[in-house]
């Protein structure tokens, strides 16, 4: 594992400092070498701490909406005689429809502003959410509207997680970008808490329909909120013209992608967000099934519970510890490496304690611990997307993420496979181990922090437009 270095960060041969307008007159002799730097349109910290804050109820709101179907699918089953076949189909359109808008969310993120992408598409699910039961009740064939509705929303919600990548690639400085990525991505664990508990109630008291009603409805007043005082009541419109214009980021062309791709560092942390996802996924899916096998007389709120609130402040401390120490002037890849180690060569060992013979409450603290430090990755591999392509990092973590929802749903499918062939759970937790090592090794042996989205070759003193 990378050894951390203080110096100044990230120093490159291949970067220099780079004023805007003015070139760098000193040269390279007796000049100080530093980072390529773009125009200077970040947040100050108090509208960042702001903007942290507003997208976190975003992903919560996010989450709510997402798994209000999956809350309400039995309820919805006896109300219109569905199988386990149909529920599975209903259930799993989402996941298709949300590998398709990964990369195209991403990239007109890093043309017109990830803020308008995520407007836009949080006022469409959450209005699309709020009108599932309209559709539910009023189509002939309910199985056919739902299995359509649910794979809308995994179309719209896909553009989501890359258009926060590339919205704090723009936005938030290399010291702060991973408080805000891992903060905002406890969001995903706080609405999972959210819709478990107060859908559920919802959905005893009031019925199904108004777990859809009401997550949606809050979705949309977020999406006004965040236009009405943030967004100043700009209008968000993404015309042909402002894609074609570049807006705040350089423009890729078909030949740099390729270069872009030839880079060991991007094909590093394409190969280990795929790794991370597709572990993260087996667990979120098999997790209470294999609680219910080992333990059946366990309470399920305990073990549905316990983990994610453990998540939630693991998530928060690897963000502040990473930006902490790349304040402190520790070298921003060996940070990256160290919260990547944490999250999946230190969770694999709880996660192979899991093989063993255990009791219940050993059994929920080790998936609690397994769960809490595989937050680490939002300050290791989903930020260091942003540190090697800002210009394109939307983009980019659409192609990573793209890459992570296909290989998940592989992975959940043949741990089922594995399950009935070899009647034991430690297979299972093999395998998670065997894919996490394999995705920590690639990304301690590849892994960099540099730009590499600018051709060095063009020049050293001129402003560089791809």
């Amino acid at each position: 594992m990378a050894i951390l270095q203080k110096h100044g960060k990230n120093s490159s041969p291949d970067l220099v400092c780079l004023k805007e307008k003015t070139p760098d007159k000193t040269g390279v002799a007796g000049g100080h070498q530093k980072k390529w730097s773009e125009p200077n349109t970040y947040w100050p910290r108090p509208l960042a701490r702001v903007w942290t804050v507003v997208l976190l109820l975003g992903t919560c709101l996010l989450y709510c909406a997402r798994v209000a179907m999956p809350i309400c699918a039995v309820s919805m089953a006896e109300k219109f005689n569905w199988t386990k076949r149909d529920q599975g189909m209903v259930l799993g359109s989402f996941f298709w429809g949300y590998c398709f808008t990964q990369v195209l969310g991403g990239y007109v993120s890093d043309r017109v502003g990830g803020e308008k992408v995520l407007l836009l598409s949080a006022a469409a699910w959450g209005a699309m959410t709020a009108f599932t039961p309209v559709l539910a009740h009023f189509c002939s064939q309910p199985i056919f509207s739902m299995t359509l509705a649910r794979f809308l929303m995994g179309l719209l919600q896909g553009v989501h997680y890359p258009s926060l990548a590339s919205l704090c690639s723009q936005k938030v400085v290399e010291s702060e970008r991973g408080f805000l990525m891992s903060t905002v991505g406890s969001g995903s664990y706080l609405g999972t808490l959210v819709i478990g508990g107060a859908g559920s109630l919802m959905l005893d008291l009031y019925g199904w329909e108004s777990v859809f009603y009401v997550s949606g409805m809050l979705s949309v007043l977020w999406a006004y909120c965040m236009w009405k005082y943030l967004l100043k009541g700009e209008g968000p419109i993404i015309t042909l013209e402002s894609l074609g214009s570049g807006g705040p980021q350089s423009k890729l062309s078909r030949r740099h992608w390729l270069r872009l791709f030839k880079q060991p560092a991007v094909c590093a942390v394409i190969i280990t967000h795929l790794c991370t996802a597709s572990t993260f996924f087996t667990l979120l899916s098999w997790l209470p099934t294999y609680f219910k096998d080992t333990f059946p007389d366990a309470k399920g709120w305990v073990f549905n519970v316990i983990p994610w609130f453990v998540a939630i402040p693991s998530s928060l401390f690897s963000g502040c510890l990473s930006d902490h120490l790349i304040s402190k002037g520790y070298d921003t890849a060996a940070v990256r490496k160290l919260m990547q180690f944490f999250s999946m060569g230190v969770s694999s060992v709880f996660t192979l304690l899991l093989c063993g013979t255990t009791t219940f409450p050993m059994a929920v603290a080790f998936v609690s611990v397994t769960m809490g430090l595989t937050t680490f990755s939002h300050s290791g591999v989903s930020v260091n997307v942003q540190d090697l392509a800002p210009s394109c990092a939307g983009a980019l973590f659409g192609v990573m993420n793209t890459c992570g929802a296909f290989s998940g749903v592989l992975m959940v499918y043949f741990s089922g496979y594995l399950i009935e062939a070899t009647g034991s759970w430690a297979s299972v937790f093999a395998l998670i181990t065997v894919v996490n090592l394999v995705g920590l090794v690639t990304f301690l042996a590849f892994a960099e922090a540099r730009r590499v989205d600018i051709d060095s070759s063009k020049g050293r003193y001129h402003n560089i437009h791809i």
